[in-house]
């Protein structure tokens, strides 16, 4: 199973998770999370989000970023999926889905991937709103988030 896969289409939620979970017989905990598009983001409605990525480079990098979930959280396995092209609000967006020995590794396995994802991951995104479309810039939020695990990021310094 590789542990990256950026496409069109949708996600199995439930054939994610078991294949987490019979990856390893030492897994004692599957977590996942499933991302999905807002109908609303600071205050505006959002009919679709559209998201470009430059093949290869996205998945390395997010390769990059498992193997240091994997490293510091004494991860099983996981498994990221993640959504480009346009998409309605409401679908799905990204899976991110790790496997552990115990629970709390595999609760912040998967807190830091979706960190790492929503600061690092070579990805841009397009809103579509009733009054049209705009970029969407980084959040200092998002790079708080990431400083938590001892990781710096100025993507909103830099929007």
């Amino acid at each position: 199973m590789s542990r990256v896969a950026i496409q069109h289409e949708d996600f199995d939620v439930g054939s994610l998770f078991q294949a987490l979970h019979a990856a390893d017989a030492g897994t004692g905990a599957v977590v996942g999370f499933v991302g999905t598009v807002r109908g609303r983001d600071d205050g505006h409605a959002v009919q679709a989000l559209e998201l470009e990525h430059y093949p290869g480079m996205t998945e390395r990098a997010i390769e990059a970023m498992i193997d240091a979930a994997v490293g510091r959280f004494g991860l099983r396995a996981a498994r990221v999926v993640h959504r480009v092209g346009r998409l309605a609000a409401g679908e799905n967006i990204v899976f991110v889905g790790v496997a552990a020995p115990h629970r709390r590794a595999a609760f912040e396995g998967c807190e830091f991937l979706m960190d790492y994802l929503k600061t690092q991951a070579p990805f841009w995104k397009k809103e579509t709103t009733p009054e049209g479309s705009r970029w969407v810039d980084a959040r200092a939020a998002d790079d708080a988030a990431l400083a938590r695990w001892g990781l710096d990021s100025d993507n909103a310094a830099n929007a």
